[in-house]
């Protein structure tokens, strides 16, 4: 009687153990998939965030672009004119002070279209980065929980 009732135990305890086993096993592989999903999921909303930077970087690009071409067009006719003015000088003294009052103008505009350019490169730097910045701060949270 004794061998039967430590066989049922013995029995007992192993379906105990295989019970336990498999939970084990079942909870292990939910959390691996979860991982993975997780890990998938991250790597999609990274592509997402570097196709937005690139998307910013192409209307900042296409910005520049147009400051420059409208500038250069500008600068382009205010030379027309100049030369125009310079050539109908009468004295050697006037087609000075019109060529230095010209430069001067234009080496204003030159500094107030730098500064502009500057400007919006930094502006533009800003918005580029900003999305990949906020996967950086996302990748850090989830480089704390994971540590937590």
């Amino acid at each position: 009687m004794a061998t039967k009732t430590t066989a049922k135990d013995t029995a007992a305890q192993m379906e105990t153990f295989a019970a336990d086993a498999q939970k084990t096993m079942t909870d292990t592989v939910e959390k691996m998939t979860k991982g993975f999903e997780e890990a998938s999921s991250f790597g999609q909303e990274n592509l997402d965030a570097m196709v937005k930077s690139g998307e910013i970087a192409a209307k900042v690009a296409e910005g520049f672009s147009t400051e420059v071409s409208t500038f250069t067009k500008k600068s382009f006719e205010e030379g027309v004119a100049a030369a125009k003015d310079m050539a109908s000088s009468k004295t050697m003294t006037e087609l000075f002070e019109k060529q230095s009052a010209f430069a001067q103008t234009m080496f204003d505009g030159w500094m107030k279209q730098a500064t502009k350019i500057n400007e919006m490169m930094v502006s533009s730097a800003k918005d580029v980065t900003a999305p990949m910045g906020e996967r950086m701060t996302a990748a850090q949270s989830a480089m704390k929980s994971m540590t937590a």
